[in-house]
């Protein structure tokens, strides 16, 4: 059973859903693979410190974070994994990474990559790793109201833009702009 907590917000919303048993599932890959749904309707969880607070970032199971891109849509100096003993009270009643991508229901704010967006459906553990949710991703976006992100997120193997795959210098206007991020170190050349 989903945390009670979650079920009982996702009940009172009169929002279909479906809970699954699976075998152990202890990252979102694991759990596309048990419940066999494409990575990309997985949804990973990521409690991350922003600027000395905790939030929670959603993305699909396949993708993973650019930090440096993040830290620049975010406007912010300081983001950072946060440690799972500082937040693992925050989520009772769930496993530490099994955590439901609902950061509203503990206090969070909720940062989701626009690609999950794009999804009819989504499944993402229920608070155990034995447990996954399913729901439509319209219902998760109307309840989460996550800030939706187009950018500090890639897929790995994403194709690489043209004058980084040619192992090009970085053009002038995007090298400038990149000085100012935080945490900018350059490109070497050759």
């Amino acid at each position: 059973m989903p945390v009670q907590q979650l079920k009982d917000f996702l009940d009172e919303a009169g929002v279909e859903y479906m809970c699954l048993s699976h075998p152990p599932a202890f990252t979102a890959q694991e759990l596309a693979h048990h419940v066999k749904i494409a990575g990309d309707r997985v949804v990973k969880t990521v409690i991350v410190e922003l600027d000395g607070k905790m939030a929670m970032l959603v993305m699909p199971a396949t993708w993973r974070i650019r930090w440096d891109r993040l830290s620049r849509i975010l406007d912010t100096d300081f983001i950072d994994l946060a440690d799972e003993q500082e937040f693992k009270d925050r989520f009772p009643d769930c496993e530490v990474g099994a955590m439901p991508p609902f950061g509203n229901l503990f206090g969070m704010s909720i940062y989701c990559c626009e690609t999950l967006t794009e999804q009819p459906e989504l499944a993402f553990a229920a608070g155990s790793h034995t447990e996954s949710l399913h729901m439509k991703t319209a219902d998760f976006l109307h309840l989460v109201q996550p800030m939706v992100l187009n950018q500090g997120f890639t897929k790995p193997g994403a194709q690489k833009p043209a004058w980084l795959a040619k192992g090009r210098r970085q053009p002038d206007e995007l090298r400038s702009a990149d000085a100012d991020a935080p945490g900018y170190r350059g490109l070497r050349s050759g």
